[in-house]
């Protein structure tokens, strides 16, 4: 950030000082304008007013120097708080995306959006105002400071005397108002975190008629926000008044002693030298002492501001602390291709054959991609302290359709996204073409995967382009081909524009099954050797899902295929069925070898016993 903008900042220095330099001038050059030039003229029958008017257009153009030097320094911070927040908000873009799924799972997507609005905001606040701001008082104080003693060091104590009152109340004040523009900020967060889970949850609320505790809980967490920011401002508030009449006081106490010192003939002491206190001096003294008192006032006016900042600049860091998902593999997948001799090797071609990568010292192995995904003996739980899968051993042959049954919560869900190591197991080994999957690179390992959810996710852009988000670079034949294979081309073309349909807000204006089949579709373009569907026909009525499990079943054809199923009519022809309960593998085998065991999965079959 320095480096991109460090002339800019050095000019602003420049600037600033400028104006403080034209500050203190112009207070100083006041003094010399009645000393040398208004009193004289007062005792004179027919005054000159040239050398007045020569005066009054030296501090004139004193006073514009001043200004311009402001305009120039605030319009060029501006450009660089918003260039210093561009950078920010993309380096907490690019790190979120290297998180691990794990965070997303502990924070609110409301917090997650509250980093770049609310606490980006406020550091664009303080790096546009007050931080340029903060600096333009240091250096007025300083430069007042001196001008002052060039005048009078009598006066000048009597003000460091003031200055010293004034920053004790603005650290009893300041130390409050921190305290509470910090918790205000955290509020704010957990308050755009519930908003947003509330939206999301809008029809689920209706349907339970739980308005009044939605409206209940809401008043909470906005009741917490409200006192934090009640308290904070009411500190904050009071501050500026007190810095104000404290300064008015301040101006009353050295008129009155500057009165007296001149008329007794007090001899005046300050850098330059011994003299006598004159009317100039004294009004010049007087136009510095506020001089000096606004910047303070600024200075404690903008620690609020400073304080606020420095909380949603915390919550930045945080987010940008957060430890990125490791990754210590060395496993690539490639493209591949078979040799006259008989040798596989590498190409930079898309050959539909894929191979993993291993790289060694004496040169890379190339493995083939089939799809033989096995567990042995694997142990895990979200936290350490909370295991939910139990020494889980299962394999995979290529090809072979694999299904997972049993209660929610059984553990499921969490064995696909072991597959694709969005967790890191505790104990146990899984192999992917028998390849320890933490030695294979992430990105590689899910290219190799396709997905279908149970929740479906859709980009504001067109159906084409959500499709194409499987494979980013499938032409428009083979997207359109994989909708007809999830037989969501039908309706597709019934849309205003087709394939060329702009969706968005998570595609609101379609159905859920026609959202389901857009995923569907996004999957079978990607063409991967390993399928995992997370409930993929969930959404579907029973008439479109035969439809689709003929689709489904050309998708699955030839590939690894992991399957999550509450409807055990669409899994009759899976290679082997796995019964699932409170993290172990109760019963295994194929369909007819199932219902002959009359276990669970027979009365989960005759309805004996239903999923829930």
């Amino acid at each position: 950030i320095w480096s991109a903008h460090k002339i800019r900042f050095l000019i602003v220095l420049l600037m600033i000082l400028v104006s403080a330099l034209a500050t203190a001038a112009s207070s100083l050059f006041l003094g010399t304008l009645i000393d040398r030039f208004i009193t004289p003229m007062i005792a004179l029958e027919h005054p000159v007013f040239s050398g007045l008017l020569k005066a009054l257009g030296i501090m004139a153009c004193i006073y514009l120097c001043g200004i311009l030097a402001s305009l120039f320094q605030n319009r060029l911070m501006v450009t660089i708080a918003q260039g210093v927040l561009q950078t920010i908000r993309q380096e907490m873009f690019d790190h979120m995306e290297s998180l691990p799924i794990r965070y997303f799972d502990s924070h609110t997507h409301g917090d997650v959006m509250s980093h770049y609005t609310n606490d980006a905001d406020t550091l664009r606040q303080m790096l546009a105002q007050s931080v340029p701001q903060l600096v333009a008082s240091i250096a007025t104080i300083v430069v007042v400071f001196v001008s002052m003693l060039t005048i009078s060091v009598w006066l000048t104590i009597v003000v460091i005397a003031f200055v010293f009152l004034i920053m004790q109340i603005v650290k009893r004040i300041g130390g409050q108002s921190a305290k509470y523009f910090t918790a205000q900020q955290r509020s704010l967060g957990a308050v755009n975190g519930f908003i947003e889970e509330m939206i999301n949850g809008q029809k689920v609320i209706k349907v339970f008629n739980h308005e009044e505790n939605a409206k209940r809980e809401f008043d909470r967490v906005n009741e917490g926000l409200c006192d934090n920011a009640m308290r904070a401002n009411a500190y904050s508030s009071v501050l500026m008044p007190v810095m104000m009449n404290l300064g008015n006081l301040q101006y009353v106490v050295l008129a009155i002693i500057g009165a007296a010192l001149a008329v007794t003939n007090v001899p005046n002491l300050s850098i330059s030298g011994i003299s006598l206190l004159t009317l100039g001096s004294i009004v010049s003294f007087l136009q510095l002492s506020k001089n000096f008192n606004q910047p303070i006032a600024q200075i404690s006016q903008q620690f609020n501001f400073i304080v606020m900042a420095l909380a949603g600049a915390e919550r930045i860091f945080d987010l940008l602390d957060e430890k990125p998902e490791s990754d210590h593999g060395t496993v690539t997948l490639v493209n591949a291709k078979y040799t006259r001799d008989g040798t596989l090797t590498e190409t930079n071609q898309r050959t539909e054959m894929w191979a993993w990568k291993t790289p060694s010292p004496d040169g890379a192995h190339y493995t083939l991609l089939r799809g033989d995904v096995r567990f042995d003996h694997v142990d895990f739980g979200y936290q350490p302290e909370k295991q939910i899968l139990y020494d889980i051993s299962l394999f995979a042959k290529p090809g072979q359709k694999l299904a997972f049954v049993g209660a929610t919560g059984a553990g499921k869900t969490t064995i696909t996204n072991l597959i694709n190591q969005f967790y890191d197991i505790q104990h146990g080994v899984i192999t992917y073409d028998g390849i320890d999957i933490r030695t294979i690179c992430k990105n590689d390992l899910r290219r190799s995967l396709g997905m279908v959810l149970q929740d479906v996710n859709l980009f504001t852009d067109t159906v084409m382009e959500n499709i194409r988000y499987g494979r980013l670079d499938a032409s428009d034949e083979e997207c359109i081909a994989a909708a007809k294979l999830a037989n969501a081309h039908d309706f597709i073309m019934l849309l205003p524009k087709g394939y060329d349909t702009v969706l968005s807000g998570d595609g609101a204006g379609l159905s859920q099954g026609q959202r389901q089949l857009l995923s569907i579709a996004r999957a079978a373009v990607s063409d991967p050797p390993v399928m995992i569907l997370d409930e993929a026909t969930s959404s579907i009525d029973t008439r479109t899902e035969a439809i689709v499990q003929k689709g489904m079943d050309s998708l699955m054809e030839n590939r690894t295929v992991f399957v999550i199923a509450h409807r055990l009519s669409t899994i009759h022809n899976s290679n082997a069925i796995l019964v699932l309960e409170n993290g172990h593998i109760i019963e295994r085998g194929d369909h007819a070898e199932l219902i002959a065991q009359h276990g669970k999965y027979y009365q989960l079959y005759t309805g004996a016993f239903e999923l829930d």
